[in-house]
Formats: C-alpha cells, structure tokens, sequence
C-alpha cells in the first residue's frame, strides 16, 4: 500500500478509516503506523507527513508525503487533497530549531500546525478525531522551576487538571489553543496526550533517549570504559521523571482517537508508563544489556558530561559502523549528548498522575526498564546498533 510522494488517489474510502501522521517518522509516528496497520476491523489507509524520510524506511506500510509544514503553500499543495478523505490525524511533530520557552518556538510550532490545519480542515468531511501529542512540560514553566517537592514529604504528581503555568513561555499551550479556535461544531473531537520521557527508535527525533543511550553504551564497550551515570545525586537516587514507552504512547493515542469514549473536546491525558523508578536501580541491568562495564559502586559520577565526553567521538562510531556493519547513520542521527546532560540534571521532577485514562478504559502499564531492554533489542534487530 505505500509509496513514497506518490498519487493521491480520490478513490471511495467509505469502508476504511483513514489517518494522517505528522511526524511520522518520529518515535511514536513509527508505532502508530504498525499498530494501524495490524488493525484488521477496521481496516486503514495510512498517509505519513515529515520533512524527511526514514533513513531505515518503512515506506511499504503507508504513504509518504514529504512536506515542509512551515511554507504554507507547500501544505497546501501536499496535503489539500487528503481533506475529503482523512478520518483521524494524529500530530506527533513539533520543530526545536528555538528554545522550548522561547517565542520563536511558539510562532513556528503554531505556523506549522496552521498550515497543516489550513490545508486539511476546509472540506473534511469525515474527520472524526484530532490528537494532538504535547508532553508533560505542560505542567511546568522553564523559568525558575526548582527540584522540589510537594507538601512535606510527600512528591508532587501532576495530574492533567492541574493550571497552566503563568511565567514563561510553552508553545504546548499555543497549539492547544489553536485547535479550539480552529476546530469548531460538533463532529470532530480533539484530545491531548501527554508523554514524559520517551523511549523508542528513530533516526529522526531530536530528543533521542534510546539512541543516545545505545551509541553512549556502543561507545563505551569499543573504547573500554566505564558505564557511568552522568547528572546530578537527585536525578540519580529519586524518582524524579516517567518513563512513555512509545508502544503505549502510539495506542493510547488510537484508544482517544477510535474507542468512542472521547467525546469531549479538549480532553487530556498523561500518556506514562505508570510505574516510577530511579536510575540508580535499573542502570546496572541496563549496563549488563549493553555489555559494558559496570561496577556498582562508581556507576554515579557527578562530573561526567556527555557532551564533553562524547561529543568529539564522532569517529569512533564511524568505527563501530563498519566493524559491526551496521546501517549507515552519522552519531547525531540518534545521539544528543546535550539531551542527556539536560536530562540527568533537570532542575525539577516533572511526575505525572494517569488515574484519568485509566478511569476512561486505558489501562496499559508498562515498566521502565522492561521498556528500555525491549528498544535496544529493537534496535539491535534494526541494525542500527551492535549486538
């Protein structure tokens, strides 16, 4: 059924569902696209948006449709045809060229999503359902935000009905309103999923955790040195962020999107695994996954960078990929070494509460670790890592 910039064709589609993927080569776009596909009742049409296409394509399983969203003619163009046709859209795309908090990154989010709104909502005459993917900085402000917690002893869990930030910037808010301005009457509901850290396997996510990991662990087991854990003590003793495994990122996303049971505009959802953890317990078994070093008692090393201590390396996964024949990818395709140092040092602990999905019938949960054992293998099978 793929292709890839091919026809679009105005055939009947009354007896199949029809989605839109922005993002689709994304770390949840790739999930939605092959859980869409096993669905036999009913059956889908897949048509998939990004700039670029996979390095490893999965093209065969829908149709690609590259498209620069932020030249509106160009969405226009590509995307017009589709309107009569789309039942259910799933936005899982957003640009990071500007600061998080920044106003560029608001005005460029939000062009993005006009443009693809302008070009797709005139005459969608069977859109049944928006979703819309955020993440759980939703509920904090980047300004002045400190690693804290709640009443006492107790931590604080942000649940989706807690209110918007007042300080700062998000361009999460910007694209959330857009879509109540934009989508209005009755026969279209939009709703919001909200991951925290996301793990999967892309070779075009900015914020790649698994890649960055995996190349970080490769790295590591070519040169001979140690598996260490590089942040701060609290990120490292507490919890202090959920784990979205992308498998259940992609089907809470069609839970909102085809169940019925989101009728609500508007309707939010943390989208977590839902079981907490810290990296001092799960980083010796992920170590011994990635066959490297690892030695309990100096896994934590407060003054390990890894921009610093990777960032120069470039050559040396060069190496890895032609000793381990591997696909072809340069260290920045999976890799962010300024991620990771961002990440393993956050200023605040950004938990979330999932009772509400699990109240509206999703009730998946996964283990962090179990989710990151599962992705290495998956990448290992993709060949995008060594064995």
């Amino acid at each position: 059924m793929g292709s890839e910039n091919g026809s679009i064709t105005t055939e009947s589609y009354d007896d199949e569902n029809v989605a839109l993927i922005f993002g689709v080569t994304g770390l949840v776009g790739r999930e939605i696209v092959k859980r869409l596909t096993m669905s036999n009742k009913p059956r889908w049409r897949i048509y998939g948006v990004a700039r670029n296409p996979e390095i490893n394509s999965m093209t065969k399983m829908y149709s690609f449709i590259s498209c620069d969203l932020l030249n509106a003619s160009e969405a226009k163009q590509k995307l017009s045809p589709l309107q009569d046709i789309v039942s259910h859209v799933f936005w899982v795309t957003w640009s990071g060229e500007y600061p998080l908090d920044s106003d560029e990154c608001c005005v460029q989010n939000r062009t993005m999503l006009t443009n693809a709104l302008d070009a797709i909502l005139p005459n969608a005459k069977r859109l049944k359902h928006f979703s819309l993917q955020t993440g759980m900085k939703h509920y904090v402000s980047l300004v002045g935000e400190t690693l804290s917690r709640g009443e006492g002893s107790s931590l604080c869990y942000y649940s989706e009905e807690c209110p918007r930030k007042g300080s700062g910037r998000n361009f999460y808010y910007v694209l959330e309103d857009l879509l109540k301005e934009k989508i209005s009457g009755d026969s279209v509901v939009w709703s919001v999923q909200r991951p925290g850290l996301l793990m999967g396997s892309s070779t075009r996510t900015l914020y790649n955790f698994m890649g960055s990991l995996c190349v970080y662990g490769a790295m590591c087991k070519y040169l001979n040195l140690p598996f260490v854990f590089g942040g701060t003590r609290e990120c490292w003793e507490e919890c202090y962020i959920d784990g979205s495994d992308s498998n259940l990122v992609a089907e809470q996303h069609i839970f909102a999107a085809t169940s019925g049971r989101v009728r609500d505009k508007g309707e939010a959802f943390n989208a977590i695994n839902g079981v907490g953890f810290t990296w001092k317990e799960i980083w010796p078994e992920i170590g011994r996954k990635l066959g490297v070093q690892v030695n309990e008692k100096l896994m934590f090393d407060e003054g390990f960078w890894f921009e610093r201590e990777m960032g120069e390396r470039k050559n040396v996964w060069d190496e890895i990929l032609v000793k381990e024949k591997l696909v072809r990818t340069k260290m920045e395709d999976l890799a962010n070494w300024g991620f990771m140092d961002a990440l393993f040092r956050c200023p605040f602990k950004l938990l979330g509460r999932r009772d509400k999905v699990d109240k509206f019938g999703f009730k998946r949960k996964y283990r962090t670790i179990d989710s990151i054992l599962y992705w290495i293998d998956v990448m290992r099978e993709e060949k995008l890592i060594p064995l």
